[in-house]
């Protein structure tokens, strides 16, 4: 058998590994819709037992660290010198898709046991990270995993509840192990000095790559945000026949207007070329108190705003406080607002961007860049200093749901894409 026949052999046996590894997680996780793997919960930590039996049993190394995230590397690294990081995360969204970090893990085990198998010795040493809670679905913030290892949580997001009414994120971290001391006196728990650079694959989770049929790419940055999960506006009950239009103090109303005088200012300010995105992804009113011919006296809704600049975040927030100060106003409302939540935008490494967009001309694929609108662990690492790059993949309908399609044969060729710039170095 030739040289391209043992690569084309060689490539279907990861290919393999990787659809048994994704169906296996599918089957395990499955919650009758979508994929739930809860953080720090049964769902995530069967999606790492998953991971950790994979790599055990083609003779990788796995240890846990402080934040309970799990590392794998290969044999005969004693982890003293500083290592390549590939990451992603095992969590998931409730009734997500089955590839939204999984994608990473399995690209960075898939990396390493190539490494094994060729015999292949990169400049430096290669270690997979398994990172826990990326998703802030369950406790509200994100990069829950990654935060904790650079003294990243604040009390608030200890004591916050799973969606609202559970255990606290405290409790969470402690039902596996986390050293939950150190983390709320914010040590930092990694050492930075370990790293020589972050690299993480994950699918794209929007449309554009499939609109522009990009099967991978490079991303340039990763959008930070500031997010309010419960804002109150709280107004009057009254008959839906009895008050007049001039002495209403109707919630619903009020909260309509904010949202429309928002995305007035979203659209012009595109237009001015600045990037921005805002979303109102949680609104109600309290389903005890519904009636047709009721003014509904309360609404809660949370609020987010995205973009690569601190400044239009900041910008954006205070006009998002203006407006609800005017709304107030005018419709005699009062809004009640909880902790803010900021999470900083990120930069890529301009070396790493350009020694992957290197990588992908040498293996025919597209040499593009793009921006990242979901976060991920990967702005946490690059903001504590260490340079840090990541692929994309494409991904059909959008993420965040049970409809994930991405294609196995787009991922081997992210993997692809990441064995060639391991083997080039860092």
């Amino acid at each position: 058998m030739n040289e391209a026949n043992v690569n084309l052999a060689s490539r279907q046996t990861w290919r393999g590994l990787a659809v048994q590894i994704f169906d296996e997680l599918r089957a395990k996780t499955f919650d009758g819709v979508g994929i739930t793997r809860e953080c720090y919960a049964e769902g995530e930590g069967i999606a790492i037992d998953v991971f950790r039996g994979i790599a055990e049993s083609h003779g990788l190394n796995c240890s846990v660290d402080a934040a309970a995230n799990i590392e794998i590397s290969l044999p005969g690294d004693d982890g003293s010198q500083p290592a390549l990081i590939l990451a992603s995360h095992a969590d998931s969204v409730p009734h997500g898709g089955n590839y939204d970090g999984a994608a990473g893990v399995v690209a960075g085990l898939l990396c390493l046991l190539r490494l094994r198998e060729d015999g292949t010795m990169p400049r430096h040493p290669v270690r997979l990270m398994i990172l826990r809670g990326e998703e802030s679905a369950f406790y509200g913030r994100a990069n829950i995993g990654s935060r904790a290892l650079f003294g990243g949580l604040a009390a608030r997001d200890l004591e916050a509840k799973c969606r609202g009414g559970g255990r606290t994120l405290c409790e969470a971290l402690k039902s596996v192990g986390a050293d939950v001391e150190r983390i709320q006196n914010g040590e930092t728990l990694f050492d930075i000095g370990r790293a020589r650079a972050y690299l993480e694959l994950h699918i794209e989770q929007g449309p554009v790559m499939v609109a522009r049929g990009l099967p991978t790419a490079v991303v340039s940055g990763i959008r930070g945000n500031v997010r309010h999960r419960d804002i109150l506006c709280r107004g009057e009950a009254g008959h839906s026949g009895t008050v007049p239009r001039w002495l209403r103090r109707d919630a619903v109303f009020a909260v309509s207007d904010l949202l429309m005088r928002l995305d007035e200012h979203w659209t012009r300010l595109l237009e001015r070329g600045l990037d921005l995105v805002i979303t109102t992804g949680i609104i109600g009113t309290n389903a005890d108190q519904h009636a047709i011919s009721r003014i509904p006296e309360e609404l809660h809704f949370s609020f987010e705003v995205r973009s690569q600049s601190h400044d239009t975040l900041e910008a954006f927030y205070e006009l998002f406080r203006s407006e609800c100060r005017a709304v107030s106003d005018q419709r005699r409302v009062k809004f009640e607002f909880d902790d803010r939540v900021y999470t900083e935008p990120a930069k890529m490494d301009e070396g790493i961007v350009r020694k992957l967009v290197q990588a992908s001309e040498k293996l025919g694929l597209p040499a593009e860049v793009i921006a990242s609108g979901a976060g991920h662990d990967a702005a946490v690492f690059a903001n504590a200093g260490i340079p840090s790059g990541m692929i994309f993949v494409r991904n059909a309908n959008g993420s965040h749901n049970p409809h994930e399609a991405m294609d196995v044969d787009d991922f081997m060729k992210g993997v692809d894409l990441m064995f060639a710039s391991i083997v080039e170095g860092y």
